[in-house]
């Protein structure tokens, strides 16, 4: 009887993966042998969604200087998430209003609107001006009283950016901005806003009238106030501090910014009609390579009424630009209502977008033995995946739990190369992985838990501990920006 029952119990622990002892059983198909060969395939295709992703998107003008404006009209809870591929806020708005008193801060006014995007998963991104023509003086007037030199123009007053006074103040100002906004991960990027007219560093309104006029070392002092106290966050330079209308590639203070990664934003395309409709396209080639360039369009129902508006032109900008962001310079339901066409088109575009056409790995690995998983790989934006990041394929069992986190360090998605529409350059990766290595010393063999049966594989693309941290175009998402590609078999 005992010789019986011991030849019984060897038979159910030869027909068995986990052999003698194991608690689980195993699935018929699993028990199917021939569905262990050969290779799983997955074709993924592109679902035309629009992605919100570190370092790109449009920017939401909730404040375009005055503090009525745009995003201002906006409920408390309206952070306008029916508009595809809205990543941040962009809060541009004077001195004056931020540093009322001297030493006496009214953060409140960037930071309710900044907390509303915060909390929906965006950034934030900030511009603060020393000169506005629609009030008395963007820049605060204790500042003035202090002794710094302004200018009187058409009712309103512009400082001399040369000012001793009037430079010590700012850059105590920009000081305390940076002391609490610089290395948020929060805040997108933060634009040299304290010269010119706007923020936007130039003074063709103003000179003409005063007749004083500021070049690159007044300009150059400026963009080193924010280097010297935004260590980390990306910092951001007008075109316009090149001039509005001065066409060309290379100007002093624009290579200086470049030299000291500072990237660039054009304010604004689409200002005249064809074929004014920007200048400055060269000189954008300059900084893309490296750092994401922001477009910004002329506010939207003045570009209409004076027949500069063009949704062709508006796409082409993207292209020619290789841009990152893009505003939303007008109501945003507006915009959104009468270019839903060209902006679908655009999210296709903007920015960086990260595709894993093709997936093929095998049907079966073996525990802690060498196996491929073969990947094709483009970025069929614009511009380069600046933040860098790793593919990752990610094992789960049937209740979500985390199997194994296989991580490709070796190919670093910010280094694929962008193209033309529908011409980005494939790449093919092929990962070799172990899961449960094992371990072997005098005293014995060691594994990491990982019990054999029939699991799911993801992908993902993020960083190197195998978080992921990009949004891809495809559906069947685990909800933390993991997509699932099918079923793998893990033996001993």
């Amino acid at each position: 009887m005992k010789l019986l029952l011991s030849i019984v119990l060897a038979f159910l622990c030869s027909t068995t993966i986990y052999g003698c002892g194991k608690n689980e059983l195993l699935t018929e198909e699993y028990h199917d042998k021939e569905s262990w060969e050969g290779t799983h395939k997955a074709e993924l295709k592109d679902n035309g969604k629009a992605l919100i992703n570190p370092m790109m998107g449009w920017t939401m003008h909730f404040y375009s200087n005055l503090l009525t404006n745009y995003g201002s009209k906006l409920d408390p809870e309206d952070v306008i998430e029916d508009f595809p591929g809205v990543s941040t806020v962009y809060l541009r708005i004077p001195w004056s209003f931020v540093e009322p008193e001297e030493g006496k801060f009214n953060w409140e006014v960037l930071d309710t609107p900044a907390q509303r995007w915060i909390q929906a998963g965006r950034k934030v991104a900030f511009r603060i001006t020393a000169t506005e023509n629609w009030m008395r003086s963007g820049t605060p007037q204790w500042v003035f009283k202090a002794g710094a030199v302004g200018y009187e123009v058409d009712g309103y007053i512009e400082p001399d950016y040369n000012d001793p006074v009037f430079l010590e103040k700012a850059e105590k100002f920009v000081a305390k901005m940076a002391e609490r906004y610089d290395n948020n991960p929060n805040v997108s990027f933060v634009d040299i806003g304290l010269f010119g007219m706007w923020g936007e560093g130039h003074t063709v309104m103003t000179s003409p009238i005063h007749g004083h006029s500021w070049g690159f070392d007044v300009q150059k002092k400026f963009v080193d106030m924010y280097v010297k106290y935004f260590k980390h966050t990306q910092i951001v330079i007008s075109d316009d501090f090149a001039g509005p209308y001065s066409e060309g590639v290379h100007f002093e203070i624009i290579d200086y910014a470049l030299s000291k990664g500072v990237t660039l934003r054009d304010d604004s395309i689409l200002v005249e009609a064809a074929p004014h409709h920007w200048y400055h396209s060269g000189m954008a080639q300059l900084f893309w390579p490296t750092m994401p360039v922001v477009l910004e369009h002329e506010h939207y129902e003045n570009s209409k009424q004076k027949g500069a508006w063009d949704k062709e032109l508006f796409l082409k900008s993207i292209e020619e630009y290789h841009a990152s962001y893009m505003s939303i310079h007008t109501w945003p339901r507006l915009l959104l209502e009468e270019n839903r066409d060209v902006i679908d088109r655009i999210n296709l575009r903007l920015g960086y977008r990260l595709q894993a056409p093709e997936i093929e790995w095998p049907r079966r690995i073996v525990k802690s033995q060498d196996f491929t998983i073969t990947s094709k790989w483009k970025n069929a934006g614009v511009a380069p995946c600046y933040p860098g990041g790793y593919p990752c394929f990610t094992i789960k069992n049937s209740k979500g739990g985390i199997v194994s986190v296989l991580v490709d360090e070796s190919f670093n998605v910010r280094n694929m190369e962008v193209g033309e529409p529908d011409q980005a350059k494939e790449y093919t990766l092929n990962s070799v992985f172990k899961v449960a290595q094992k371990f072997t010393d005098s005293k014995g063999t060691y594994y990491r838990t990982c019990k054999p049966g029939k699991y799911e594989l993801y992908i993902s693309v993020g960083q190197a501990d195998g978080t992921p941290v990009f949004e891809l175009p495809y559906d069947d998402n685990d909800g933390h920006k993991r997509y699932k590609l099918g079923t793998i078999i893990i033996t001993e």
